[in-house]
């Protein structure tokens, strides 16, 4: 495995880990690609990793997991189909892209990768600052608006949102930051908005909105029920008021759920192991972010599209879930 820079939890595993009879025991190193340190992938890979390293069996054999940060859900799908790391966070449209050689993987189809489970529903965030007046996505003409790095999820699901409004990306002035790049040009006034998908609260909205208000514009109406025609991933969800400061209604907006993927040639008894800890200790995720509360065995297959992982398929017939 080629690692690139570890999470947080990377130095706390061998403190958390089993007892002294592991220190003799042979070690099988796993590593999580998630995503930038202010959305949610990075949390909660990190304590996915604490928990596999912790209670995931493989015959005598220790696991070592690692949560990596990465560039979120296109490089992460590029990284699982060169084999390049074990497992991956990634958004479930951008998973069956990958897969099926479509929209940015066009020619590139990673045929090799599996899927371990469906975790929890990411929320599409169009956050504005306050001076933007921005109230609907039709005002974003003529704004700036970050979309992150050109080819990522981000930045296809702007390309499809101003398709679904009648406007092209000329029509904006697109900015390539990442969230928290995004996030201070916001609180700086250099940019009008940011199109964030995470788990809700994002942190690094959480940390702009206590300073500044912002807001979240809505994504409903004609034009997202049409782009949900052609992209069902794409679900209707309310965005709670008093997710951050100074959002003080319901937001209509859209999610699409994360999967944690791998590629083919992962051993089959890790993949049961890792996926037989992680639905079974769905609680633990809950403490350290909440949308890991919404991680749970009976959505483990929601909008999986891909070929399950054997060791994986083999979890869920033992739990009923296929036959």
């Amino acid at each position: 495995m080629k690692h690139i820079t570890k999470s947080f939890c990377a130095l706390t595993l061998s403190a958390m880990a089993l007892g002294a009879p592991a220190m003799a025991q042979e070690r099988v190193f796993v590593g999580i690609a998630t995503g930038g340190t202010g959305g949610t992938y990075y949390p909660l890979g990190g304590m996915l990793a604490q928990l596999i390293s912790n209670t995931a069996e493989l015959e005598g054999k220790r696991i070592s997991a690692t949560a990596e940060t990465g560039n979120a859900s296109v490089a992460n799908a590029g990284l699982l189909a060169q084999g390049e790391i074990e497992t991956a966070f990634i958004a479930a449209d951008i998973l069956d892209a990958a897969y099926r050689g479509a929209n940015q993987f066009e020619g590139n189809a990673a045929e090799n990768i599996r899927a371990l489970g469906s975790l929890y529903p990411e929320t599409v965030q169009l956050v504005a600052r306050a001076g933007a007046n921005v109230t609907s996505f039709a005002e974003m003409a003529g704004k700036s608006v970050s979309s992150g790095s050109p080819g990522s999820g981000q930045w296809q699901l702007l390309g499809d949102l101003l398709d679904a409004h009648g406007m092209t990306r000329e029509d904006v002035s697109e900015d390539y930051s990442s969230f928290a790049q995004s996030a201070d040009k916001l609180r700086d006034g250099n940019l009008d908005a940011s199109l964030i998908t995470a788990g809700i609260p994002t942190a690094s909205i959480t940390e702009l909105a206590n300073g500044h208000d912002v807001t979240v514009v809505p994504l409903t109406g004609p034009e997202i029920a049409a782009l949900q025609e052609v992209q069902p991933y794409y679900a209707s969800v309310t965005l709670p008021a008093g997710t951050y400061r100074g959002i003080d209604e319901d937001v209509e907006t859209l999610a699409v759920r994360a999967i944690w993927a791998t590629h083919a040639d992962l051993d089959d008894d890790l993949a049961y192991a890792m996926v037989k800890a992680l639905y079974e200790n769905t609680e633990t995720l809950a403490q350290v972010h909440v949308m890991g509360s919404q991680i749970s065995l009976e959505t483990a297959l929601e909008s999986v599209s891909v070929p399950l992982h054997p060791g994986a398929e083999r979890f869920y017939r033992e739990m009923g879930l296929i036959e």
